[in-house]
């Protein structure tokens, strides 16, 4: 029958009506209608049904073998206009569930975006206070390319604000596995996830640097308490093993042997890099100060400085460098729950540097009335 063929039919759509937990196929419901209206007129008058209920009695037999006759056929048209209105209640209802789910993601998304940019506007007053704001006309300069240097750092300031939401969640995320003593396999993915996610941080800063390296260097990304332990736009990786190095207890002997010689590399590097840099800034120093010219003559001088500064983006790059190589050779040398309690630490070490920051924020304000009462 046309009735089997349409329901088994895989592109047959359902609606679902909630109040009778009905599902109907659309198509079905249509030839039905097609039916319908073949067979009787669908405006048939009140007297007309109740009068062919009479006869359903006398007409028993025949339905009991399956015959369809005139009453029953009233008696389902009396019955389409209340399936049409159930399926078409069915839909609005549907249609209002659709339209709440996108006005909450809207709403959501509005709050998101506010919070973001209450972050962003914070950064900006900051800098602002610091006189090191990027959309000043000290940078505007005829050398520079400001629109593009404020958009470059925008974008890494909202990339960041991510990257710290990510991070806090991940911390939480390890802090209950090893907790919960779940399985080395699962532990590893944690840990590889966590590593992979400051590698997305080194690969941002990077593109940051090329913008404008000097944003990097000076941390303005960062906060105050993160600033004063900064070195090329980052952790000294070897300062940072001896911070983590007590959280990681026990450690067999071949593995203190190996994080001693990975603390004496570190510290090579960054000698190494820092004397490189010393350089750096000799050179820039004389590039700028050489012949006093005239104002209207010392900008090819200038331009010259500006190309030495390229040397500084490859110094960010290769400190970053060290730092994942310092992560990726510490994730080598210890177990996979130990690399888990390390970056557990390492992620809680920069959070409560953060909250130092947030502290000090508020202490000049209780400084200065004391220092005014005295």
């Amino acid at each position: 029958m046309n009735r089997s063929r349409n329901m088994n039919s895989p592109s047959s759509q359902f609606v679902t009506s909630r109040g009778m937990g009905i599902y109907e196929p659309i198509h079905q419901i249509g030839m039905w209608g097609e039916n319908f209206k073949s067979n009787g007129n669908p405006n048939i008058p009140t007297s007309m049904i109740l009068a062919a209920d009479t006869k359903l009695d006398s007409q028993s037999e025949d339905t009991s073998q399956g015959t369809l006759g005139p009453p029953n056929q009233y008696d389902q048209e009396a019955n389409k206009p209340s399936d049409r209105v159930q399926r078409r209640l069915a839909q609005n209802r549907e249609a209002a569930r659709k339209s709440r789910l996108r006005k909450k993601a809207y709403v959501q998304q509005l709050e998101s975006s506010r919070a973001k940019l209450a972050r962003l506007e914070q950064e900006l007053e900051r800098a602002r206070q610091q006189g090191l704001y990027l959309g000043s006309g000290v940078d505007a300069g005829p050398l520079g390319n400001s629109g593009t240097v404020n958009a470059g750092i925008a974008t890494f300031e909202m990339k960041y604000g991510h990257w710290l939401e990510e991070q806090n969640r991940q911390i939480c995320e390890l802090r209950s596995a090893l907790s919960a003593h779940i399985s080395d396999v699962e532990m590893r993915f944690l840990v590889d996830n966590v590593m992979t996610h400051y590698f997305e941080l080194f690969r941002m800063k990077a593109t940051a640097a090329k913008a404008d390296v000097f944003y990097v260097m000076s941390g303005m990304w960062t906060t105050s308490a993160e600033r004063f332990f900064l070195w090329i736009g980052g952790f000294r990786p070897s300062e940072l093993l001896k911070v983590l190095a007590p959280q990681l207890d026990p450690l067999t002997e071949q593995q203190i042997m190996e994080v001693c010689n990975l603390r004496q590399s570190c510290q090579q590097a960054e000698d190494a890099l820092s004397q490189g840099l010393e350089k750096l800034q000799q050179t820039l120093a004389h590039a700028v100060a050489t012949s006093p010219l005239p104002e209207a003559t010392y900008m090819p001088q200038m331009a010259s400085a500006v190309e030495k500064l390229v040397a500084l983006v490859r110094f960010v790059e290769q400190a970053d460098y060290l730092r994942q190589e310092t992560l990726q050779q510490m994730s080598r040398i210890l177990t996979t729950r130990q690399a888990a309690r390390g970056l557990l630490a390492l992620g809680e070490y920069f959070k409560r540097l953060r909250a130092l920051s947030s502290l000090w924020a508020t202490r000049p304000h209780e400084a200065a009335q004391s220092f005014n009462g005295n």
